[in-house]
């Protein structure tokens, strides 16, 4: 059979499907380590709150114990205040961290895209090679049925030549 002339064409779209597939595996990683990040972000959001109300429940009570004074108040609303200042940074960054997601998520959509375009583009010329192979065959059986044809006329001309 002779050599297949897109050969060199199929190994490239090979190698770019392999590539895009590869790009889309480290998409995922990524995204994943982005989606993990957020979920950080939100926990300790969640556990800052937890703790705020605690510590304030704790300060108001040792300002009871020592009896309610009006610095202790405004101490504990300056405390409450930057706690509170601490979790809404912390609800910006998870804000930002969303979007660093949304935009891993579109990463990933192109690079699932590229991934199916590479494989498309790989599996066209497989079928072109396939279709080749088919037509090589049926041009050698075509010729091998043409001489054998040959040879049977050949035969019957010669005994038709003898008798």
């Amino acid at each position: 059979m002779p050599p297949y002339r897109l050969q060199t064409l199929l190994e490239m779209r090979e190698t770019a499907e392999e590539e895009a597939k590869q790009a889309f595996s480290e998409a995922l990683r990524a995204l994943a380590k982005e989606q993990e990040a957020l979920k950080k972000l939100e926990e300790d959001l969640e556990r800052r709150k937890v703790e705020r109300k605690q510590k304030v429940q704790a300060y108001m009570e040792e300002v009871m114990k020592r009896g309610v004074f009006a610095t202790g108040m405004t101490q504990m609303n300056r405390f409450e205040a930057k706690l509170k200042d601490d979790e809404a940074q912390v609800g910006l960054d998870i804000e930002r961290q969303k979007e660093t997601v949304r935009q891993a998520e579109l990463v990933v959509e192109q690079r699932r895209a590229e991934m199916a375009e590479a494989a498309k583009d790989k599996k066209a010329i497989e079928k072109h090679k396939e279709n080749w192979k088919k037509d090589v065959k049926k041009q050698a059986q075509d010729r091998e049925d043409m001489q054998g044809e040959e040879v049977g006329n050949a035969l019957h001309l010669a005994r038709q030549r003898k008798g």
